[in-house]
């Protein structure tokens, strides 16, 4: 009798993958909605609905109660809608705001990857949705799933008074090449794409799998606006900062470049093998491929060779949030930036944004990868009217570092792999530490993930929170373990490990412990960055626990990683 050899979940899902291209299946989603939720196939389910954009939404108890690393699901959705560079328009803003009134319970989320999310939709209401962002040019396809995900770009494209270049039209014609593009449905994994021009990169282009930096070349006297080129970057459990290759990128071969490096990604069958490992950074952690090898199997794709990569400058410590009121390049007009605390924003503040972009802005609005509005092309007369009605609407645009700084995943309210609450925590830990240190003037970027997979980007924060569960008192409690010295740009780094873990309720009080310490023997003109780097492990976890405590391990679970899905 022959062994019976089980299916892997990569199998399956590949199996799945090869079998259909869901994008060219809306008629079933269709047909689901006229039928009910029970009618859904679970590879509908579990796989194709993920390449629309749509997940299926937890119970509130994130991974607790489920089996095989993920929680239990509902009746209910989340769809996230693509937003190529930030870049919409009031119409748009005005349609979303709409949909969430209808459909999704008056809320949405803005995404560290500048997406709208939105929770609670049912089947039925699905294909009204996806009609409703067709007729405003917004689509939710390829968000999630095995695809390119939404192209990252500078909020500031076009208006910054600094800018090397406005990447955006590179952004947008990528995003025009993969969208909906059938040779690029069935990837490895997902695949990241960040273009900037900004002075500040302000994208994150290190954890990106495909990142282009805008930089000058001079030849002769004369000036060549071109991009560095970056691969391989990524979070989740093994972060892994981008790898820069010695390439310079002309714009007009932007779009070939990624073109041909998603082509390598796709191709590569080693990285279907393994969906804990199906990444692209996976190629330099695990496949022993080096800068080097990389840029010799894109030439080849190619057909030609880059020239060599140009000295660049990177950037320092910048805080990248946008928010405030800002002049812009062009004289007379100024751009205004609402911090949305956890990104977390309501129907009625979206179409309060909508309607002021209209009114003062010429309709334009951007989203941030720090959870933000903006909006931009305000006549400078009107910026502080506009910003008074922004704070009125709850969306302040003088807020204090901590809320300007604090980013926080979807969390188990609607995550199935999340173990810990996050965006109402992320609002109750604002409000304790603009009460306990009123007077903080410090940049701090402080970031919020439910579980391992850093969806809330922990990995690259000053403080990083990583959701876990304790025993206290006999019961099972939100809590977080405590990463420091994150960062990106000129100093960038993972977040180290220190070895603390406390209750979600003693958080407020461990920060604020280690933050009168930093204010108290700071050397002069030291930031915050700097405090923690020149301290041990061990000095910040006694600063944390305000005592000698001995290191606790992350304790990650020895199980499969699952899908993520951050935004």
């Amino acid at each position: 009798m022959s062994d019976i050899i089980k299916e892997t979940k990569a199998q399956r899902i590949e199996r799945l993958k090869r079998a259909k291209n869901a994008w060219e299946c809306v008629d079933e989603i269709r047909e689901f909605a006229r039928r009910g939720h029970a009618s859904i196939p679970p590879e509908w389910l579990g796989t194709y609905f993920r390449s629309w954009g749509i997940y299926t939404q937890g119970d509130g108890q994130g991974v607790i109660g489920g089996a095989n690393g993920e929680g239990k699901a509902t009746p209910y959705f989340m769809v996230r809608i693509r937003i190529p560079n930030g870049i919409l328009r009031s119409a748009q803003l005005r349609a979303v705001a709409d949909i969430a009134e209808r459909h999704a319970r008056g809320v949405a989320d803005i995404t560290v990857r500048q997406n709208i999310q939105l929770h609670w939709v049912t089947i039925e209401a699905l294909p009204e949705i996806l009609d409703r962002l067709k007729s405003v040019g917004l689509t939710t396809t390829g968000a999630c799933g095995d695809v390119t995900r939404n192209i990252t770009g500078c909020p500031l494209a076009g208006v910054d008074a600094d800018e090397i270049h406005d990447a955006s039209r590179v952004a947008l014609e990528l995003n025009r090449q993969f969208v909906g593009n059938s040779e690029f449905y069935n990837l490895p994994r997902k695949f990241k794409v960040s273009i900037t021009g900004c002075h500040l990169w302000c994208s994150y282009p290190e954890i990106n799998d495909v990142a282009l930096t805008a930089t000058i070349r001079r030849r002769g006297g004369a000036s060549e606006m071109g991009f560095s080129l970056r691969v391989g970057g990524g979070l989740s459990t093994d972060p892994h900062l981008a790898t820069r290759l010695n390439a310079f990128v002309t714009e007009h071969q932007a779009a070939q470049v990624v073109r041909a490096i998603a082509e390598i990604f796709r191709d590569s069958e080693v990285l279907r093998e393994n969906r804990e490992r199906a990444r692209l950074k996976f190629l330099f952690l695990k496949h022993g491929w080096t800068a080097e090898s990389f840029l010799a199997e894109l030439h080849q794709r190619l057909g030609f060779k880059l020239d060599p990569a140009e000295p660049e400058p990177v950037p320092e410590d910048a805080y990248r949030d946008h928010v405030g009121i800002h002049a812009q390049k062009q004289p007379g007009f100024s751009y205004v930036g609402a911090s949305v605390l956890r990104g977390r924003i309501s129907a009625d503040q979206l179409r309060t944004a909508a309607e002021l972009a209209q009114r003062y802005a010429g309709g334009e609005i951007r989203t941030t990868i720090m959870q933000n509005l903006v909006l931009v092309n305000v006549p400078s007369e009107h910026a502080n009217k506009v910003a008074r009605a922004l704070d009125a609407a709850g969306l302040p645009v003088a807020a204090s570092p901590f809320a300007r700084g604090t980013i926080a995943c979807t969390g188990s309210e609607f995550c199935k792999l999340a173990l810990t609450e996050t965006k109402s925590f992320a609002r109750w830990l604002v409000e304790e530490l603009e009460d306990r240190i009123p007077g903080f003037d410090e940049q701090l970027k402080l970031h919020i993930a439910g579980c391992p997979n850093s969806c809330g980007q922990h990995w690259i924060a000053d403080i990083g929170l990583e959701g876990k569960k304790i025993k206290v008192d006999g019961e099972m409690v939100d809590a977080y373990y405590f990463c420091v010295g994150g960062a990106v740009g000129k100093f960038a780094a993972i977040a180290r490990p220190v070895g603390y873990r406390c209750a979600a309720t003693e958080v407020p009080e461990a920060i604020e412990r280690l933050l009168r310490n930093f204010e108290e023997e700071r050397n002069p003109g030291e930031n915050l960055r700097q405090f923690l780097a020149r301290h041990t492990n061990d000095e910040i976890r006694i600063l944390l626990a305000g005592q000698i405590v001995e290191a606790m391990a992350r304790d990650v679970s020895a199980g499969p990683v699952p899908h993520g899905i951050e935004g």
